[in-house]
């Protein structure tokens, strides 16, 4: 039952959060900020909030710095929304996802490469010894 709390009050942070930065804050630093996940503490206390931004590791940075002071107005509109006794506090953590997903390319990028050079080797080879190594019966 506490789980499924958590989870709704999660998923509703999220919608929230993700409806607030769609209009913008008025923050130039904040980029194309995209909400991944949001988990809340057994008590309801405290939400983790992971985004990933997409740009370069400067655009990250700077977004993730306009998220960080705009987590007090963030809290207040989340409260606003919730309707709940006790707003949980907001933590906006980098989602590694962009990452993993970049390196993943990479790794898929080099399987296919050397596939190729593979695929290379095997058009101009010939088999060892002959074409049809069995023997059979009408060759005693």
């Amino acid at each position: 039952m506490a789980g499924e709390r958590q989870a709704r009050l999660a998923d509703r942070i999220r919608v929230i959060l993700a409806e607030r930065l769609e209009k913008g804050l008025r923050d130039p630093r904040l980029g194309f900020v995209t909400i991944t996940d949001v988990r809340v503490s057994g008590d309801l206390q405290h939400a983790s909030v992971f985004y990933t931004v997409l740009g370069s590791d400067e655009e990250r940075v700077a977004s993730g710095a306009a998220l960080n002071s705009a987590t007090g107005m963030l809290r207040k509109e989340v409260g606003r929304q919730l309707n709940v006794r006790l707003v949980p506090t907001l933590e906006f953590i980098p989602d590694a996802l962009p990452e993993s997903a970049g390196h993943i390319a990479d790794l898929l990028r080099q399987a296919r490469e050397r596939d190729e050079e593979v695929a290379k080797l095997a058009a101009g080879a010939t088999h060892a010894g002959d074409a049809d190594p069995y023997v059979h019966d009408d060759e005693d």
